[in-house]
């Protein structure tokens, strides 16, 4: 007789509408779907969302997929690090290792930062993404996020982006500033225009070269701090980045959940790496996790719900720059109503 059944799955892709178009290079963004994950034992449920990887093809329905193919094992119980062996890193992974967090604080009634094993939650100040546009376009968002202290650019693989970042500049003086390429740079597109960069004083460059590429950071004059994210996935490609990049920015959706993403975020510190903690975008119940690593990053970027025409409830807070994610929303050890 094959063992009773602990659990109840219940996985399906929902679709979020941004309030309008998102550009990056090589991409512009209008919506997107998500995997949403929710696990039932008895009165307890634990919830968990992904997007995956577009630039891997790692969509919500094939990661839809992944979880349906693993329903049985899943349904008659599985812990978080037998999740590690049953799925790759991925969107798939993320969004049930996510509701095995969930449901294990549900479970016990602690916290989720408590099981992790960390301090209490603070509120954390966030980066504000603006996307690729025109010059005026983009200093026009940057103006409109008034409560923003943190801005990330989105620059691309053209002649404007030094017209871009001094435009944001001007309208936001005050703002710490980082810029983020999506590999749309050569070493003498960056070198053209470090000083620009310079002169404006941003912080952080974040993936400046394609994936593949990484050998031109070698020996790469850049007074600015590098990131790497397209090249960095999970814990295996940490070695390879060493003496290359400053920051690695640890995405659940990339590594394959929380539980994933703590680990990394360790032996990342042990190599003398910075932490950042991005998204591919999301809403509330995203972001919920990556805001419990996010107390171990130097860099926040987890503002996705913020770009949707519509947010999960309860969501996430917003205010004067920072997030903070309420212990309803997720992984905080409260009963879900049904």
């Amino acid at each position: 007789m094959s063992a009773p059944r602990s659990l109840k799955l219940h996985a399906a892709v929902e679709k979020r509408q941004l309030k309008s178009p998102f550009h990056i290079t090589g991409y512009t963004f209008t919506g997107f779907d998500a995997l949403v994950v929710t696990l039932r034992d008895g009165g307890c449920i634990g919830r968990g969302e992904a997007q995956g990887v577009y630039y891997k093809h790692d969509n919500p329905p094939g990661m839809l997929a992944q979880v349906e193919a693993l329903r049985d094992r899943i349904e008659h119980g599985i812990t978080r690090m037998e999740l590690l062996d049953c799925l790759p890193p991925g969107g798939a992974r993320n969004a049930l290792d996510a509701a095995l967090w969930d449901l294990e604080a549900t479970r016990r009634g602690l916290p989720a930062w408590q099981l992790a094993g960390i301090d209490p939650p603070r509120p954390l100040l966030t980066t504000f993404t603006i996307g690729a546009d025109e010059p005026s376009v983009m200093a026009d968002q940057a103006r409109a996020f008034g409560d923003a202290r943190a801005l990330k650019l989105k620059l691309t693989d053209d002649e404007f982006n030094a017209e871009r970042v001094r435009a944001v500049r001007a309208v936001r003086p005050d703002a710490w500033i980082m810029v983020d390429a999506n590999q749309g740079f050569t070493r003498e597109s960056l070198s053209h225009l470090m000083p620009a960069l310079q002169q404006c004083r941003v912080a952080l460059i974040e993936q400046p070269f394609p994936v593949g590429r990484e050998t031109w950071l070698d020996d790469l004059h850049c007074p600015i701090h590098l990131a790497a994210d397209e090249s960095v996935q999970d814990h295996t490609d940490l070695e390879r980045l060493a003496g290359r990049v400053d920051t690695i920015n640890i995405k659940l959706d990339k590594c394959g959940g929380l539980t994933e993403a703590l680990a990394m975020a360790s032996l990342a510190r042990a190599m003398g790496f910075d932490l950042m903690v991005g998204n591919m975008s999301g809403s509330s119940l995203a972001m919920a996790p990556a805001f419990v690593l996010g107390q171990q990053c130097a860099v926040v970027d987890l503002d996705g719900p913020l770009y949707l025409r519509e947010d999960c409830s309860p969501g996430a807070r917003y205010q004067d720059g920072m997030i903070w994610c309420p212990e309803e929303l997720w992984g905080g050890g409260l009963p879900v109503a049904a």
